[in-house]
């Protein structure tokens, strides 16, 4: 059996480090030795990994700590890792230890929400730790072009995200708001995200439609930006209308007290909180950006926006909110693609191929 350990530097609730623990859980199904290693921060994930999946914290406090990458390459001698699967910025500590046990193979999977500015990225160290990938995993076709054009890997996939939502017993969210009239934003406070023009949609689909709320879960950074969003509900007197729930990890409760799901995204790769809206059969709004267009293909499937003006996502909500069957069948036609082409089963059956490969 291959045993292959997931890297990820923290087990915050972001898309990456859920589809992280998502490998780490799944691939036991797939006559996969599986294990996950937080490089420099634990978090509410961590309570969503299987007790099976073997695991490692290495409280990293450097991108050059010695004694985080010496732990981190006991580990995989000891466990006999055969595959590291580094998922973003763990990438670095990733290559380092690849240095010190040459025969491990390595997998780098590219993660970056901003695949619309990839004019932006720095690559320096990223090209130089590639000479040391044996595979690159893309979230979408940007980032595979990007990476075969960009990298010294020879190898690279566009792999599809996947999603997966598990029954939690505990720590039941309980939103706030009309049953049957609210509408869920499941993002991390990242100014990509763009909650603040989404809050200023609210406020003028409320005008007509005041019995809706707006929820929006994710973490937290009480930066700047997060400032701006709270600010923004405050000028325009939505605090009653518009709430904000931090990071949670009883997501599929969450998802089943809501009625519409949307991302209004400056920028994406391929979403996870679009695949789960998708799953909990929530109809969905989401702009088009990264491989969201591959997702809602057609106005059957939901709404695809090519603008984030403010009035055009308020069109948008107002269309749902207006029109129960349209709504309906967005949701039922939006679950049957995702859990056809997007399914856990199919796409780790690929990745582990393609594991197979490099061994």
């Amino acid at each position: 059996m291959i045993r292959v350990l997931q890297i990820i530097d923290t087990l915050q609730a972001g898309g990456a480090e859920r589809l992280a623990v998502n490998y780490a859980n799944e691939l036991r199904n797939h006559n996969v030795v599986s294990s996950l290693c937080a490089t420099r921060l634990e978090g509410p994930l961590l309570s969503s990994l299987d007790n099976e999946v073997g695991y490692i914290f290495l409280n990293r406090k450097s991108t050059l700590d010695i004694g985080a990458v010496l732990k981190l390459r006991t580990y995989i001698l000891k466990n006999e890792i055969d595959i590291i699967h580094a998922h973003a910025t763990s990438f670095f500590i990733a290559t380092l230890v690849k240095i010190l046990i040459p025969r491990l193979m390595l997998v780098w999977h590219d993660h970056y929400g901003n695949s619309e500015f990839l004019h932006k990225r720095p690559t320096t160290v990223l090209k130089l730790c590639s000479l040391f990938f044996t595979h690159i995993f893309s979230v979408n076709n940007v980032l595979e072009h990007w990476a075969k054009k960009k990298l010294w890997c020879k190898n690279v996939s566009y792999v599809k995200n996947f999603p997966v939502l598990n029954k939690t017993e505990y720590d039941l969210t309980n939103l706030k708001g009309e049953g049957g009239k609210r509408i869920l934003c499941l993002a991390n406070l990242r100014e990509q995200k763009n909650h603040i023009r989404l809050i200023e949609a609210f406020k003028i689909v409320i005008k007509d439609h005041s019995d809706w709320t707006l929820h929006f879960v994710g973490k937290d950074f009480n930066d700047h930006y997060s400032t701006s969003f709270f600010n923004k509900i405050d000028e325009l007197n939505l605090e009653k209308q518009v709430f904000f729930y931090d990071t949670k990890s009883d997501i599929l409760n969450i998802l089943k007290q809501c009625t519409i799901g949307i991302l209004v995204s400056k920028s994406e790769g391929l979403p996870l909180a679009l695949l789960e809206y998708g799953l909990a059969r929530l109809p969905v709004i989401c702009t088009n950006v990264g491989n969201c267009g591959e997702l809602i293909s057609d106005k059957s499937l939901g709404i695809l926006l090519n603008s984030d003006k403010d009035y055009e996502i308020a069109k948008a909500l107002a269309s749902f909110i207006e029109d129960e069957t349209y709504r309906l069948n967005c949701a039922k036609n939006f679950n049957e693609k995702v859990s056809k082409y997007f399914s856990k089963e199919a796409i780790l059956a690929n990745v582990v191929k393609i594991y197979g490969k490099t061994i």
